[in-house]
């Protein structure tokens, strides 16, 4: 059975370039009729790992849309299992006692940079017969001293790395705790972990891990290692391109059917199709389509897929995501119909959540501010007298559809000499307080009779 695994350490925030790796083991499982998606937090570094970490991993692809399968499984759980074959191996000469103390390691290195050499161990407890009870020692794995380890990388094709690159790793340290590189090949193989797809940043790991998977007899999983993610300057993505938290694209008003459709395509293409659904996705999504150049990160493009399920999703789906963001700014949530109303006149014009919420804001207070150029520009004694005569015959309204305001500002264009737009911007901008908005008719219909007529007594009565 195909099965992967996406294994964070909780020692940060979930970021994008782990969201993504997280998602392209996912798709490539889910691709599979019976494939299967591990989920395995690697927690050993007990003074970095946070339980708001492991938290806000969790929250974070559940967010996204990415479930697993089985347990959740914690390394920190499955400590005397790393124990039991670190010292089989010792038992069986493929590993060793290192007594070497951490000072004489540091000399070492420092003296192989000093000599233009890597600073690699120089293998001095390798051939020691000598048995040291009252010091500490780490456990250190055998490298071949010649030949080569390769494997055919999924997305690179053939890799191979000279035995003699290689030091001998230390596998179990001696406060008793084992090293990613020893860790990592016993939960993959004890997992039935069958492809492993990570960051191109692993490559040089695969040959100890390969090495490792040889001694203990235990089947070799498929590897493909994806590309980096760039910013749009080339560099190393950083939080100066834009890149937070997968938790934070949340909270900033993203959906997370834009944020999978935007990770998918970070590195991988389907020809020219730029949207997906989550079925597509699963559909199509295969490793071959993974290129090996740097993918390049670019916000922008995110904010305009974000604006494209803004406008396609559905209308209550949408609203029942936009009212936390309504909340947040202080705002009792309307009913479902000015909800609803309010973000079908948005969502055309917003590309978050968040600016969605900003741009309604209007809506939800009477004491609005002005924009102080639409307010020099349109709340002037010179448009006084249009604001006044609108207010007296808004009045006597009894509807508010379109066509009876239509109406209204018609006759006051004609009747002004004015053009409609002249008699409309300063109406607009003593309801909303903006020169840009929603349609003038929209706006009155979701405010109501009485907060329009409040409005306008306001903006007629700030003007001198």
């Amino acid at each position: 059975m195909l099965t992967t695994r996406f294994a964070p350490s909780p020692t940060g925030h979930l970021h994008i370039g782990g969201a993504r790796t997280a998602l392209f083991n996912w798709l490539y499982a889910r691709h599979q009729k019976d494939g299967k998606f591990i989920l395995r937090i690697e927690d050993t570094d007990r003074e970095r790992s946070k339980d708001e970490y492991t938290q806000g991993i969790l929250d974070g692809l559940k967010w996204l849309g990415i479930d697993w399968d089985g347990p959740l499984y914690y390394q920190t759980q499955r400590m005397d299992l790393y124990r039991e074959y670190a010292y089989r191996l010792l038992d069986q000469g493929l590993a060793y006692k290192c007594y070497c103390p951490p000072e004489l390691l540091e000399e070492k290195r420092k003296k192989a940079l000093q000599e233009g050499r890597k600073p690699s161990y120089d293998r001095t407890c390798r051939g020691c017969k000598d048995e040291y009870p009252d010091r500490p020692y780490v456990l250190r794995f055998k490298t071949p001293l010649s030949g080569s380890v390769g494997f055919r990388d999924l997305i690179r094709g053939d890799i191979v790395f000279r035995c003699e690159e290689l030091d001998d790793l230390i596998i179990y340290r001696s406060d008793n705790t084992p090293t990613y590189n020893f860790t990592v090949v016993i939960d993959d193989a004890t997992m039935g972990i069958t492809h492993v797809i990570r960051g191109e940043d692993h490559i040089n790991n695969t040959p100890r891990q390969l090495l490792i998977y040889e001694a203990l007899g235990f089947p070799i999983p498929e590897f493909g290692h994806v590309p980096l993610i760039h910013g749009k300057d080339r560099s190393r993505l950083s939080k100066r391109h834009g890149a937070t938290s997968l938790i934070e694209y949340r909270n900033e008003g993203f959906m997370p059917e834009a944020l999978m459709n935007y990770l998918a395509r970070l590195g991988w293409a389907h020809g020219d199709q730029e949207v997906f659904s989550k079925e597509e996705l699963i559909e199509k999504f295969d490793l071959p389509n993974v290129g090996k150049s740097a993918a390049i990160f670019d916000i922008d493009k995110l904010l305009w897929l974000n604006s494209v399920y803004l406008k396609s999703l559905p209308l209550e789906e949408v609203a029942r995501r936009f009212a936390p963001f309504i909340e947040q700014l202080g705002y009792a949530v309307p009913c479902d119909d000015t909800l609803h109303a309010i973000v079908l006149n948005l969502r055309g014009r917003a590309k978050t959540l968040v600016e969605m919420a900003q741009m309604a804001e209007f809506f939800f207070k009477d004491d609005i501010d002005y924009e102080p150029k639409a307010r020099e520009k349109f709340l002037t004694p010179a448009t006084k007298p249009i604001l006044e005569e609108f207010l007296v015959r808004f009045e006597e309204l009894e509807s508010l559809s379109e066509d009876e305001q239509r109406r209204i500002i018609e006759a006051l264009a004609s009747e002004q000499g004015k053009k409609l737009v002249e008699v409309a911007q300063p109406i607009r901008v003593a309801l909303t307080g903006r020169q840009a908005s929603p349609g003038i008719f929209e706006v009155v219909g979701i405010l109501g009779k009485h907060a329009v007529e409040k409005r306008m007594r306001r903006a007629i009565s700030s003007i001198p």
